[in-house]
Formats: C-alpha cells, sequence, structure tokens
C-alpha cells in the first residue's frame, strides 16, 4: 500500500501539468488582525469617541494653520473700536472718521488758515482710505477687547499657543517617564531603588507648588532674559514635573512582563536589554503609555492657563487662553464678558473633547477587552 501510494504522489504533479488532474486546494488559515488594528475597530463602534476624534482633528488642524500664518496671523492688529461687542464687522470704525475729517472750505481761507494748502491732500488721502475699505468684505467678530483687536483671532491664536503647549510637555513627559519607568522595572535591584528615590523626591513636593516654584526661577532667575521670549520654560517645567504618574505605571508593567515567556525567548537567541526592553516589551505595554500621553495633554493645556493667568506662563507678547482670561478680569468690571466667552468656550470644547477621546482611546486599547 505504501509503494501504491508513492506511485500515485509522484503521478500526481505530473497529471496536474497535463491538465489532467487539479491541485488539492489548501484552505488558508485566517490572519488574526494586529492589536492596532482592533483597536481601530473598537474606536469606530465608539459614537462619542468619533465625534471627539473629529472635533480635536478640527483644533489640530486650525493650529497647523495659525501656525503657518494662515488662520489669526494678524490677531496684534487694531481691527476696530475698543470693547466693540460681538457683531458682523466691515470696514474699519476708525478708518472711517478719518475718512469724514476735514473738508475744503468753498471759500479761499490761506490768508487766515495756515493749514488751507494741505486741505487738499488730506481730503485726497481720506479717499483713498474709504475707497479701500469700501471694498473690504464682512467678517465675523467675536468683539474687540481694549485696544481693538478681534477676540476670534486671539481665540484661534491662544489655541495655537496652549495646545502646543500641552502637546509638547506631554510628549517630553512621556519620554522621560517612560524611559526612566523602563530601566526601574526592566533592571530593578540599586537601579530602581535609586529612581525610585527620585520619584519619591518629586511626589512628595505638592505639583503645583512645584510647576510655580520652577516658573518663577525661569522667569525672574538669572536666565530669565534668555527664556522671555519663548514658550520652551513653561514646556520644560510640565514636562520635568509631570513625568512621575507615567514612570509609576510603566515601571510596574515592564515587572510584570520581564519574567514572561516571549522575553525569555527572546534572551534565548541573543537579544540585548536594549531590545527586549523596547522591542519586545515596549509595544506590550504601548496603551498604556498612549492613554497617559492623552491624559497629560489636557493636564498640562490646564497647567499653561493657570501659569498664564498669573503671570508665569507665555511671554507678555503672546496670547494664550490663560491670557486671555487673564485680561477678562478687569474687562468683566466694566460688563465685556466676550473675551472671557470666547477663551472659554475655545478651551472647553477642546478639553472635553480631547477628554472623551482619552477615554475612548482607553477602552479601546484595554487588553481584557480584545
Amino acid at each position: 500500500m505504501s509503494a501504491v501510494s508513492s506511485t500515485q504522489e509522484a503521478a500526481l504533479p505530473a497529471a496536474v501539468e497535463a491538465g489532467v488532474a487539479t491541485a488539492p486546494v489548501v484552505p488558508q488559515l485566517p490572519k488574526s488582525p494586529n492589536v492596532w488594528a482592533q483597536a481601530w475597530a473598537r474606536l469606530k463602534n465608539d459614537r462619542v469617541g468619533i465625534v471627539s476624534l473629529w472635533v480635536v482633528a478640527v483644533f489640530l488642524a486650525m493650529v497647523v494653520l495659525a501656525q503657518l500664518g494662515v488662520l489669526a496671523g494678524g490677531w496684534q492688529r487694531e481691527v476696530g473700536e475698543p470693547f466693540a461687542p460681538p457683531h458682523v464687522v466691515g470696514a474699519d470704525k476708525k478708518q472711517e472718521a478719518v475718512a469724514d475729517g476735514p473738508r475744503q472750505p468753498n471759500v479761499d481761507l490761506s490768508d487766515i488758515d495756515p493749514l488751507a494748502p494741505y486741505y487738499k491732500d488730506w481730503n485726497e488721502r481720506a479717499a483713498k482710505v474709504q475707497t479701500v475699505n469700501s471694498v473690504r468684505a464682512p467678517t465675523l467678530a467675536f468683539g474687540g477687547d481694549r485696544i481693538g483687536r478681534d477676540v476670534l483671532d486671539k481665540a484661534i491664536k491662544g489655541a495655537q499657543v496652549s495646545i502646543m503647549v500641552g502637546i509638547a510637555a506631554a510628549l517630553l513627559a512621556t519620554l522621560i517617564g517612560t524611559g526612566l519607568g523602563a530601566v526601574a522595572g526592566y533592571f530593578g535591584g540599586r537601579i530602581d531603588d535609586l529612581l525610585e528615590w527620585v520619584y519619591n523626591v518629586f511626589t512628595s513636593i505638592p505639583y503645583i507648588l512645584l510647576i510655580f516654584a520652577l516658573a518663577a526661577v525661569f522667569k525672574y532667575g538669572p536666565m530669565g532674559k534668555v527664556f522671555s521670549s519663548s514658550i520652551v520654560p513653561v514646556v520644560i517645567i510640565l514636562g520635568v514635573v509631570g513625568w512621575t504618574g507615567i514612570y509609576r505605571l510603566v515601571r510596574a508593567e515592564y515587572i510584570k512582563h520581564r519574567g514572561r515567556e516571549y522575553v525569555r525567548a527572546a534572551e534565548a537567541i541573543g537579544a540585548g536589554h536594549m531590545s527586549r526592553m523596547f522591542t519586545h516589551i515596549l509595544p506590550n505595554v504601548s496603551h498604556v503609555v498612549l492613554v497617559q500621553l492623552s491624559l497629560h495633554v489636557v493636564s498640562f493645556i490646564k497647567a499653561e492657563v493657570i501659569l498664564s493667568f498669573l503671570g508665569l506662563g507665555v511671554p507678555i507678547d503672546m496670547v494664550s487662553w490663560g491670557t486671555m482670561l487673564a485680561e477678562s478680569q478687569t474687562e468683566l468690571v466694566l460688563g465685556k464678558w466676550w473675551q472671557l466667552a470666547a477663551a472659554t468656550a475655545f478651551m472647553a470644547t477642546f478639553v472635553t473633547a480631547f477628554a472623551l477621546l482619552t477615554d475612548a482611546l482607553r477602552d479601546a486599547l484595554d487588553p481584557k477587552l480584545r
């Protein structure tokens, strides 16, 4: 029977080539989707998460356009009257007032009026200004601030600064916390003890007081002039202070994963420490890192708003949601509420959408739901 079977197996390829028989169909096993495909499928089924994703995407696109100067490029220009209420504005009222300025009288006053020779030139300039104003398209304004700047442009520019600070500081804190947590959790021993001591020192100081202390050092210290025109100090302060929460979670995950079979198998085939830490273990704890990154973006935007509100945040020649809230303090006394409303609406919309997106992302990446 074995000889006959071997003869039949040898004759099968020849019969297939001659077209007499067909090759047996080998069923292909379905491929299992990877972790990210499963997470995206879960996220698409979450309506709140998808809506939040679109809102965050719109804000991020607005930040990019503001950085390129397409949006809110002239936020410092005085485009209207001080404290102009929210309305649709067209021509600049200040320039219209110039256009309605002195007119040349019908009688010759050159003998008694030394300014009479200049009336003609002034009227020509006023006519040019009036012509320019007549062709300006009306724009939707949220009102004006105390010097006539458009509050909508300020809110968009403030979104650019606040969101950039929040994202950059969150990336820095995530990088520090993930690196230190990976080293402490993987190696353990004295390295873990040393990093735990550093962690305890940072967490023993109240979070907000440590931020205020570092902000005061950057602003009023010997290096204050160097960093007075940049958002870099705020990013550094928030990133250096905010890494502790990420460190604690990543360290715990590395302690849990360092003794598992796939890590020991990688060690058996000759993978080094760095390869095992960041090539094998890190992808399996990436869901923790991503969720913490999202949480810290919201937290750091709030912290930047507080610092700028107290005068310890972004430079005075820049605008953020915090500086807008600081300016609105005195405006509220005069009954001018629109700058506060604009900054609050923008900040509340983005922070709420990002927080909901973080919750949806946490559910989508949860290994227990896979």
